[in-house]
């Protein structure tokens, strides 16, 4: 089953990223759990260049679901382009997707993924809703 990809997002980071040779499996691709790891490092690159700490404080952003529609086996080496975009965003949720593609050929996804983001206060352990200092800097 294939998830569908919304044709309406918004490009809101893109990066570079080496296959390595730890990333393959005994059948000589990349192993499927690794696209999920992809996905992560391209997340956490675009959350930390809105200028956010990763680490826990009081409030964050957390994922809440992840999948992954894969097109084509990947194999090291080989150089990735991570092009992470949003799409529906809601009072404290939004939807994140990370299409992959090698630099070889840019314009073939290999894999296209995504996950829903939450905003949680930490202290209570409860979503809520986008601080206005997110929201500006994702307008």
């Amino acid at each position: 089953m294939r998830i569908e990809i919304p044709k309406e997002m918004k490009l809101v980071h893109e990066m570079h990223m080496p296959i390595r040779w730890g990333d393959m499996d005994a059948f000589g691709h990349v192993n499927n759990t690794v696209y999920f790891r992809y996905m992560e490092q391209a997340r956490v690159e675009w959350i930390t260049s809105l200028g956010y700490d990763v680490a826990p404080g009081d409030e964050s952003m957390l994922m809440i679901n992840g999948f992954c529609n894969f097109y084509q086996q990947l194999a090291y080496p080989g150089e990735l382009i991570l092009k992470t975009s949003i799409g529906t965003m809601g009072r404290s949720s939004m939807d994140v997707y990370t299409s992959m593609s090698l630099t070889t050929e840019p314009d073939t996804v290999v894999a296209i993924g995504g996950a829903t983001m939450v905003w949680v206060d930490l202290k209570t352990n409860q979503s809520a809703p986008w601080p206005e200092h997110v929201l500006s800097k994702l307008r």
